[in-house]
């Protein structure tokens, strides 16, 4: 655990639920501001904010180091972002299939269960949009067993973002 990344305001998962990141005998995300970056990327990402949600993986991503777990999964959360900004905003599927076949990548290892999010699914799906881009069309992010919604918090928390 690194004192950098921590954060005592991230929640817990759900009851139940033990994730990878979680330390179930500290009680407390292994890195907090990762669980929070997520949380925050993940709901935007659900309300088609693809550009913000690309913002909270992006400004976590340099907490980490080349090589690290942690690393290859914001890189990858950050290019999948940018793929579905690719798609839904300027209609450039050759764009959003060459920054999937990147997260693709980064996403390999990563745990299933990684900070609460499906990766299994996010790359399920990323596959499948490689050969159809609908695929993504009503698609949302799964956290922790639920796809959540965007709150007024996650646009404070992206705004605020350097």
């Amino acid at each position: 655990m690194d004192d950098h990344t921590r954060d005592p305001t991230a929640d817990p998962p759900p009851t139940g639920r033990i994730p990878s990141g979680w330390l179930p005998e500290r009680d407390c995300w292994e890195h907090g501001t990762l669980r929070t970056a997520v949380v925050h990327g993940v709901r935007l990402f659900n309300a088609g904010e693809f550009h913000e949600s690309h913002d909270c993986f992006e400004d976590e991503w340099y907490n980490y180091g080349n090589g690290s777990v942690e690393s290859a999964f914001l890189h990858g959360m950050v290019q999948v972002a940018a793929g579905a900004y690719k798609h839904f905003d300027f209609e450039d599927d050759s764009g959003m299939r060459s920054l999937f076949e990147t997260a693709l990548q980064y996403l390999h290892g990563v745990p299933s269960d990684f900070y609460g999010v499906n990766v299994t699914d996010v790359r399920t799906k990323m596959t499948n949009a490689l050969d159809d881009p609908t695929v993504l069309h009503g698609w949302k992010i799964e956290l922790d067993g639920e796809r959540p919604t965007v709150r007024e918090m996650d646009f404070d928390y992206a705004d605020g973002l350097e």
